[in-house]
């Protein structure tokens, strides 16, 4: 197992970027609905991406332990808010859908 993580500093720099905001428009300058499930949605894949930055400088000796373990930890708060945000967007989806006309 040590040698398959000391071959990880010879990988070559990962090409990842980090999710971009999207670009702003007349549309969705308003605050509306769609741009804070987009700026939700880009904040998750941000904080993430740092999330595995960190656990990689970890691993090739560059960050300490505890920085990723903080990374890691902030990551998963964040994945576990969008999970919830999206299944109670589901269920509001779904009642709205039993409604009738």
């Amino acid at each position: 197992m040590i040698d398959a993580i000391s071959k990880t500093a010879r990988l070559p720099e990962l090409q990842m970027q980090p999710a971009s905001a999207p670009p702003t428009t007349k549309a969705n300058t308003v605050g509306g609905f769609d741009s804070v499930m987009k700026s939700v949605a880009t904040e998750t894949v941000n904080s993430i991406h740092k999330s595995e930055m960190t656990a990689i400088a970890g691993i090739n000796g560059k960050a300490s332990v505890q920085q990723v373990v903080e990374q890691v930890m902030a990551a998963e708060r964040t994945l576990q808010t969008t999970i919830a945000v999206r299944d109670k967007v589901i269920a509001a989806y779904q009642e709205i859908s039993r409604m009738a006309i």
